[in-house]
């Protein structure tokens, strides 16, 4: 799904290494000019023999005009649409500006209502992505996003409602259309944008299902992809607070067989990528594991990877609570203050423990997904059970009313006294 602005956290394209100017973590990208030239030397330069021997899931010809047919990793539902872009434009009120959810460099992200193609008396809400005209590496990331999301499904992904791909003589016309996730990304509800924040029992649901749908592209299908962009932003949640991983454009076919990594240019987004990506090219599904650390570590502090913002000392996430995990009383100063002390202690600690595990240097020790997920499923278990036994040993509304008005008259029998005996 998109990087925009609002309900898709804006992220800005630059080469690797960087000098940190800006507030907050960005999209990076080592190859990002838009012409076939370039996208030509990030295949062909200094690339090792196990990545040509590894499928890229964005393998595009040279020529600006792709057909569909091509890109397939295996046959698509026949439930991904195909959509002109008269509907689409339609759908969205010619792409209002008042309908925008957000715009990145892809273009924008448009809500609008299409008929459903199951009943089509009845309409749906969906989110439209418009590809602006940028070149083949837009483009490339459009025809990642068809093919994973054309083939793959779990309740735990974006579900891909359909594309557009039209051609003539002036523009190339490249959109997708996903469900429509109401209830924006994590990122805006741990940021200052939202008043009420995500419940401590929420979040951890919210881990349990990143994580499900994580390892779901690792282990749950004959291939391996790796999302290679996983963060707060790429985290969705519809109506009923269910977490769906979103935008595929980065991701990548897992090595093959025999070999232990996809050599690649580095991409994603600084305060996330694993260290060993980040300093060799080489991307395992462990690269994925580092993310999601980072990930728990914004859950439990309400804190993005990277903050300008802050104090020198607290600007790098896990810079910062590496300081405070020695005792109980230096780790609840790392929790989430808009809390408001409405957590668990053991099940956060527990929770950071995941995280470490997940952010150790050494790739190979870091746990599988499916690990990781059982895990966060027990944690989570606990806390709710822990959270319905509070809820029903604390005095009910009522109880509560009565208690006050028992107060009340006490202390109002006490000044009668007092004023008597006076």
């Amino acid at each position: 799904m998109p990087r925009g602005s609002q309900c898709f956290g804006a992220m800005k394209c630059f080469p690797l290494p960087v000098k940190d100017k800006d507030e907050g973590p960005k999209t990076v990208r080592s190859a990002s000019a838009p012409s076939s030239t370039s996208l030509s030397t990030e295949q062909e330069a200094g690339k090792s023999d196990s990545e040509f021997s590894s499928q890229n899931v964005s393998e595009i010809s040279r020529g600006s005009r792709v057909k569909i047919s091509h890109l397939t990793l295996s046959p698509r539902p026949a439930k991904i649409q195909e959509f002109t872009s008269s509907e689409l434009r339609e759908a969205t009120k010619n792409f209002s500006r008042s309908l925008m959810l957000g715009e990145g460099g892809f273009g924008g992200v448009y809500r609008g209502v299409l008929r459903s193609a199951d009943d089509p008396s009845k309409k749906i809400d969906v989110a439209v992505k418009q590809l602006s005209q940028r070149g083949l590496q837009g483009h490339k990331e459009w025809v990642t996003e068809v093919n994973v999301l054309g083939v793959v499904e779990h309740p735990n992904l974006v579900k891909l409602v359909g594309y557009c791909a039209e051609d003539d003589d002036q523009r190339i016309q490249r959109m997708l259309v996903y469900e429509y996730m109401s209830n924006r990304s994590v990122l805006d509800h741990l940021s200052q944008r939202f008043k009420r924040p995500i419940p401590w029992t929420k979040r951890l649901r919210i881990a349990q299902d990143a994580a499900r749908g994580l390892a779901y592209l690792h282990e749950g299908m004959d291939f391996q992809i790796i999302f290679r962009d996983f963060k707060s932003s790429n985290i969705l949640l519809d109506e009923q607070w269910n977490a769906k991983l979103s935008d595929f454009g980065l991701a990548r076919l897992g090595p093959s067989d025999g070999v232990g990594h996809v050599s690649t240019a580095v991409v994603g987004t600084i305060g996330y990528a694993a260290p060993e990506y980040v300093q060799t090219g080489h991307l395992t599904c462990k690269s994925d594991i580092w993310s999601f650390g980072v990930f728990l570590y914004e859950l439990i502090t309400g804190r993005r990877p990277i903050d300008r913002s802050r104090p020198s000392k607290e600007q790098h996430l896990l810079e910062w609570v590496k300081d405070h995990l020695s005792d109980a009383k230096k780790f609840q100063l790392i929790l989430d203050p808009r809390l408001e002390g409405n957590y668990s202690l053991k099940s956060a600690q527990k929770l950071a423990a995941v995280a470490n595990r997940c952010l150790v240097r050494n790739p190979d020790a870091r746990p599988k997904m499916t690990q990781v997920l059982e895990i966060l499923t027990k944690i989570a278990d606990a806390a709710e059970v822990q959270n319905s036994a509070v809820a029903h040993d604390a005095p009910s509304a009522p109880k509560r009313h009565r208690f006050a008005e028992r107060f009340i008259k006490r202390c109002r029998v006490r000044g009668r006294r007092k004023s008597k005996s006076g």
